[in-house]
């Protein structure tokens, strides 16, 4: 007979309720998608935006860095859908999704750090990825060097990830990428 507490750690393994070990969010610059990897296996997928003003890390560029990062800072748990941020901070403000007039940071910030010198600049331009009521702009690029997502997408990421959980965004194919990704994950792990 099974006992009830193998039972109930079957039943979190399966919801996903322990994705904080090995975590790596893979985003692809032409197919405007972000990928969650868990233990090297693609587990969930979701349309973003990245810039609409081209890859780079310079300052004042308003460009999507491209390479390997780190989540630095979690901002925004349990924050309503579409509640406005101004300096990582709640206004109090709620917007629905494709709200006219305005562009602002909503719902949840996953703030992120460069690990590379082609990204250094990542965490002080302040490089999220977050939430936006401009929804109907997801899946091209439209952003100001963020990569956006919708509310509901970014609450569920947010719930999957810890800080130090691994962001790769590379400009190639999200097949490519999460393939690669995973087969050096699983590379390490072997020869480890």
């Amino acid at each position: 007979m099974i006992k009830p507490k193998i039972i109930l750690l079957q039943m979190l393994l399966a919801s996903g309720a322990f994705c904080h070990g090995d975590t790596t969010l893979v985003v692809s610059i032409p197919d405007q998608q972000l990928s969650v990897l868990e233990n090297g296996v693609s587990v969930a997928s979701y349309r973003v935006s990245t810039s609409r003003f081209g890859l780079g890390d310079s300052r004042g560029s308003y460009a999507t860095p491209l390479g390997e990062m780190e989540i630095a800072q979690k901002i925004g748990a349990g924050a309503p859908l579409g509640a406005v941020f101004k300096g990582r901070h709640q206004t109090g403000e709620v917007l629905r999704p494709n709200s006219a007039g305005r562009d602002p940071i909503v719902t949840r910030i996953l703030w992120l750090r460069g690990l590379e010198a082609r990204n250094q600049h990542a965490y002080e331009r302040g490089i999220y990825i977050h939430g936006t009521p401009v929804e109907r702009f997801i899946g091209r690029p439209a952003s100001y060097g963020c990569i956006r997502m919708r509310s509901r997408d970014i609450v569920q990421l947010f719930e999957k990830v810890s800080t130090g959980a691994r962001i790769v965004i590379r400009n190639e194919s999200a097949g490519r990428a999460v393939s690669e990704i995973a087969a050096t994950r699983n590379h390490a792990k072997i020869a480890g």
